[in-house]
């Protein structure tokens, strides 16, 4: 947990850096592939997903260290090799957790939030899950529990494996060449994350493409073919936290409804989208159907509110900055009350990005959750050890997102009203 964060105080801010970066080139170049309030909600959302991961809210039915120690028919001794056999072991693992998320409904939920942005760009790699709480598939790393290699191993090179994904997400680079044929390069994964009927549900292979080319699911980028990014049923919120419980939301109530206690136990098991028959005629939802005319999510934003979005991203990232580089001084049960608030802190702002007149309420629940914490230890998670003044600093700013929030809520209320009035 503490060394995880400790990785993360590098890894975001270099992440950071290349999106702005992607950013400014695209805008170089006028083929601009990153749009502000998208940015934004993935940048939220990987935030949330580091955070979950920090704080271990994870379960492991099957743990690895017990499979390498009833199950491991040699211990390789410690050498380049177990890291070799530890990586490859993680790129098997992603390729066949990746489709199985693809291909049945119940486990989509884990996955939709990855894919949907509807554009593709280094920061949309960051949208990753929070809504998997149970990790279920650790049987796929048994290749490398029968080598015996050291959970430890796995420990290192799994986040290693996982930045290296990272790269890819990108229109600005064209094929390969040779490199196509082993590696997953931005054209295979572009391929990956487009809604066209030709590629859909291809492409599954993390670092290694050669799993598609072994397994039946590898296509190729065509010429004459543009990916449409997104997904089919669109999200249509900037709220990282509300896109991971969609899908299980849609499960749950389509389960109740459905009048075929049949229906009710498999709607978790079939391909991914699949409905009732009965709630699907009753209970309509939007679907796209022609990728290349449909309109995409966006909300009003003006210099103003996007400056303010900035900001509130901005101090998220600092605060999380401390908090992942103070983890053991910090403790428990303070890690999460701090994670409480970054998941509040997050809500409240994307809401506002939604331009839900009442996302003042979330900026309210948050200064209230943080003055109750202000008032109990006269402190900010030990901060003012590092910044004396603290608590006034941080009661101030909290007080003041509240106006903030409830100016440009009720604004946008006014405009709605006045267009309504107007028509």
């Amino acid at each position: 947990m503490e060394t995880y964060g400790k990785i993360l105080l590098i890894a975001m801010p270099a992440f950071l850096v290349l999106v702005l970066l992607e950013k400014w080139y695209g805008i170089y170049r006028h083929n601009d592939t990153v749009r502000n309030l998208d940015m934004i909600s993935s940048l939220s959302s990987g935030l949330t997903n580091v955070t979950k991961d920090v704080l271990g809210l994870t379960i492991g039915l099957l743990s690895y260290e017990w499979m390498v120690k009833h199950w491991a028919l040699i211990h390789i001794q410690s050498s380049i090799w177990i890291y070799v056999i530890a990586f490859f072991a993680l790129d098997f693992m992603g390729y066949w957790v990746h489709r199985i998320q693809h291909k049945i409904n119940f486990f989509w939920n884990a996955h939709l939030v990855h894919h949907s942005s509807e554009e593709f760009n280094l920061a949309c790699a960051l949208r990753q899950s929070i809504s998997s709480i149970v990790k279920l598939f650790t049987i796929f790393l048994l290749p490398a529990a029968l080598l015996g290699v050291p959970g430890k191993v796995i420990a290192i090179v799994a986040p290693l494996h996982l930045f290296a994904q990272f790269w890819y997400h990108t229109r600005h680079i064209g094929k390969m060449g040779i490199l196509e044929y082993i590696i997953v390069t931005p054209a295979h994964h572009r391929v990956h994350h487009a809604i066209n009927p030709e590629y859909i549900d291809k492409n599954f292979s993390q670092i290694f493409i050669f799993w598609d080319y072994l397994f039946g699911t590898f296509q190729e980028e065509r010429a004459d073919i543009s990916p449409v990014y997104g997904i089919t049923r669109p999200a249509s919120t900037w709220n990282p936290i509300k896109i991971n419980f969609m899908h299980v939301a849609l499960l749950i109530k389509d389960a109740w409804r459905t009048q075929d206690w049949n229906d009710k136990l498999r709607i978790w098991f079939m391909p991914t989208g699949w409905r009732p028959k009965d709630v699907s005629e009753k209970y309509p939802i939007e679907k796209i159907t022609d990728v290349y005319h449909f309109t995409k999510y966006d909300t009003p934003a003006t210099t103003g509110l996007s400056v303010w979005i900035w900001f509130q991203i901005s101090l998220l990232l600092l605060l999380i900055s401390y908090f992942f580089g103070n983890i053991a001084g910090i403790g428990s049960p303070g890690i999460f009350l701090y994670g409480g608030y970054v998941f509040i802190y997050i809500y409240a702002y994307t809401e506002l990005m939604d331009r839900n007149p009442k996302a003042w309420l979330w900026e309210l629940l948050k200064a209230l959750y943080a003055g109750v914490l202000l008032i109990q230890t006269g402190d900010w998670f030990q901060l003012s050890q590092w910044i004396p003044g603290i608590v006034g600093i941080m009661a101030v700013y909290h007080i003041a997102a509240v106006f903030v929030s409830y100016w440009f809520s009720v604004k946008r209320d006014l405009v709605n009203q006045l267009e309504a009035s107007r028509s």
